[in-house]
């Protein structure tokens, strides 16, 4: 399976997106199951306007995709895409990890020796 690397401008709208608590709990109905806007905008105490809004903003960082049924817009989860920030995550883990490992090691020879010579001013 071929892994798309995410560009600088792809993580920041994921991120940005994630940042809004609404944000995130439209995502996570819409990954549970597909919703059309007007289901969303009920669940919120906000315009139907302003949940439009916040899915265009999901829609924009690829984390969810709206196909049209009828009348209706249904917004859908996209996984694979929260999967890509996940690994991206996972990936700056794994680097800061191996730099304390390796700053663990240097301080390690570094640390002098216990003395066990007793003061000879006693």
């Amino acid at each position: 399976m071929v892994v798309r690397q995410l560009d600088d401008d792809t993580v920041d709208r994921i991120f940005r997106a994630l940042a809004d608590a609404t944000r995130r709990d439209i995502l996570r109905r819409c990954l549970s199951e597909e919703a059309s806007v007007s289901q969303l905008a009920m669940a919120y105490d906000m315009s139907f306007a302003a949940v439009q809004k916040h899915v265009a903003v999901l829609e924009g960082a690829g984390l969810v995709a709206k196909h049209p049924q009828g009348r209706e817009r249904i917004v859908c989860g996209r996984p694979a895409t929260l999967a890509q920030a996940r690994d991206l995550l996972a990936r700056y883990e794994e680097l800061w990890r191996a730099r304390i490992s390796r700053l663990d090691a240097l301080l390690a020879e570094d640390a002098p020796a216990t003395s066990t010579t007793t003061d000879p001013h006693t």
